[in-house]
């Protein structure tokens, strides 16, 4: 359902005339160094999320006030997780239960709005977000929470296709960004806790027909042009039985693209069920028989065919729901080094070589990491496997194995919140949490359709003072340069400018703004309720602007345990705030 606002979309359709080609590759290939828009998930497909503005610096970021507010309106008003997108002339957002909205980047006012028509019966996980859209040529593209992805005329809002991802019913859905390379829309998908098949796909962006499709499970058929291609791994190599076809792996963050090899990087979650005991009858196994590939992993896929070029796997014999889909950022360390970089919900910190995906280093970003004592020399993790939930079978009653305390909890180091790189200091800044979790094994079969998880869990703070720790991460040594402590968990993303400020939010609804280099607060802003959006910046007539989005939810309120109890006061809400730094502000004596 789209809803048109008839004076301001005359008013742009006119001045968007002669722009008719609308965005295009070289302008997604840009998007990281050109000020005046924002057109890529990441702002740039290698997601640093670092602008190069510096007109907003230090010195007068204090002058920053609120240029306009947007409302979401209705009662819709659960987690809001966007990143906005700026381009001629507008803003694109979305929204909780499948909303995309066009708004007027100059006056804050609604151009139009697109209402998904949800099916009863979707099965989302982790609450009804939605962490964004794309931008191609003259069309907009976001994911719904029933397995769809919808192509948009951008100016208009009025539907060019619509195609169907997966199959609602049995537990799929999605809620990431799409992504752009050279004419194709990339997703993946989401239902980890379903006992799905993690998947990327590959559309047609003028058609939405499907190019290919990657399976990221083992044993099963990848497609080229509407024939199989090749089967991903090799069947029953590291899965058992049939456990690999409903063996998760939901790639439902999203990935970036690394222009430098052509190779698209996706993360595949957790592996279903999350018994591992279950999964790999009942033992540990030797060498990788039982590490249940592609699951748990970051994987570099040819962004023609569809062929899986490498992949490496941070929780093999992953039981703990450690997941592997958190975002791979491209970067060139201090010595010109071409890196990929993920902080993991396991706790540990990766670096990666661009080249063939072989790991370079790894060390902790949270405390009390209970789970492993470290990485070996090929970064994989040397267990502490009492520190691992209990087989069922082993136990008298066979209806609950063994309680473990494990470290962090499920919900991660870091979840789906993404980091920042500043090409100016070198570091990333990383929004973590300091959480842990009592968790345990359970008997499970699959069933179309209902949770598979075969595990039981409650989260506990690990500290009286601080859950949530946004940290500046050196890569090269793995040291930690400074932390900001904040009382609720962060769940919001980060964005760096080359003016020195670090912005993010917290669930307590401030929006800030540190000093890249010491942590410093130099900047904050009530918004109203919980932040776990994603910022961005641009540049407009000659002013800097920043908008973040405003709306508790998402996962902690729903999955938190003792610490959903602790933020159950925060409101919900659902508002697009923008800022702009005047001129005649701008420079400070």
């Amino acid at each position: 359902m789209v809803r048109l606002m008839g004076a301001a979309l005359a008013a742009l359709l006119a001045a968007g005339a002669a722009q008719a080609a609308g965005v295009t590759e070289a302008d997604i290939a840009n998007d990281a160094t050109m000020t005046n828009q924002v057109v890529t998930n990441g702002m740039g497909r290698h997601l640093q999320r670092y602008s190069p503005l510096e007109t907003l610096n230090k010195s007068n970021v204090k002058n920053l006030f609120p240029a306009w507010a947007f409302s979401l309106g209705g009662e819709k008003q659960r987690g809001q997780e966007t990143q906005p997108l700026v381009h001629d002339g507008l803003m694109f957002i979305t929204g909780s239960y499948s909303r995309l909205y066009a708004i007027d980047v100059a006056t804050g006012k609604e151009v139009w709005q697109y209402d998904a028509r949800l099916p009863e019966g979707i099965l989302p996980c982790c609450d009804v977000v939605n962490r964004g859209a794309a931008l191609y040529g003259d069309k907009i593209y976001f994911g719904t929470l029933d397995a769809r992805i919808v192509a948009l005329n951008a100016k208009t809002g009025d539907v060019v296709w619509r195609k169907e991802i997966a199959d609602y019913k049995a537990g799929y859905s999605y809620t990431a960004a799409p992504m752009i390379v050279d004419g194709l829309v990339i997703t993946g998908n989401s239902g980890g806790e379903f006992g799905i098949v993690g998947e990327v796909q590959a559309r047609d962006a003028e058609t939405g027909e499907l190019v290919w499709t990657r399976p990221v499970i083992e044993g099963h058929m990848g497609t080229l042009n509407g024939q199989p291609s090749t089967m991903t791994g090799t069947l029953n190599a590291t899965w058992p039985g049939d456990m690999w076809k409903t063996g998760g792996g939901a790639t439902w963050l999203g990935g970036s693209y690394d222009a430098d090899t052509d190779t698209i990087v996706f993360g595949a979650g957790n592996p279903a069920p999350w018994n591992s005991w279950l999964r790999n009858a009942g033992t540990p196994t030797e060498g990788n028989a039982g590490d249940n590939l592609y699951a748990a992993s970051r994987i570099g896929i040819d962004p023609k065919t569809g062929e899986i070029k490498w992949h490496f796997q941070t929780t093999p014999r992953e039981g703990w729901d450690y997941d592997g889909v958190n975002e791979v950022v491209a970067y060139a360390d201090r010595e010109g080094n071409k890196r990929f970089a993920t902080a993991d919900r396991n706790g540990f910190f990766y670096v990666l070589n661009r080249e063939d995906g072989k790991f370079v280093r790894g060390f902790p970003f949270v405390k009390d990491i209970s789970w492993a004592s470290g990485l070996d020399e090929n970064g994989r993790p040397i267990y502490v496997e009492e520190n691992r939930p209990g087989d069922p079978t082993a136990a008298a009653d066979g209806a609950k194995g063994e309680t473990i305390f494990a470290a962090p909890s499920f919900l991660g180091g870091k979840n789906w919140m993404p980091m920042a790189f500043s090409q100016k200091t070198g570091n990333f800044y990383v929004p973590s949490n300091e959480w842990g979790m009592d968790i345990w094994n359970e008997p499970i079969t699959y069933k179309k359709g209902a949770a598979y998880l075969g595990a039981g869990f409650t989260i506990k703070p690990l500290y009286e003072d601080h859950i949530g720790s946004l940290k500046a991460v050196d890569p090269d040594t793995g040291s930690i340069v400074w932390e900001y402590k904040n009382d609720a968990p962060l769940w919001g993303g980060v964005m760096t400018t080359a003016g020195g400020l670090v912005f993010f939010g917290t669930p307590e609804g401030e929006f800030l703004a540190l000093d890249d280099e010491t942590g410093e607060v130099l900047w904050s802003f009530q918004t109203g309720s919980g932040i776990v959006g994603q910022p961005v910046t641009w540049e407009q007539d000659g002013e800097q602007y920043v908008s973040v989005i405003s709306g508790w939810g998402g996962a902690v309120p729903l999955w938190g345990g003792e610490v959903a109890k602790k933020v159950n006061y925060l409101n919900q809400g659902g508002t697009l705030w923008t800022f702009k730094l005047p001129k005649q502000l701008a420079k400070v004596e």
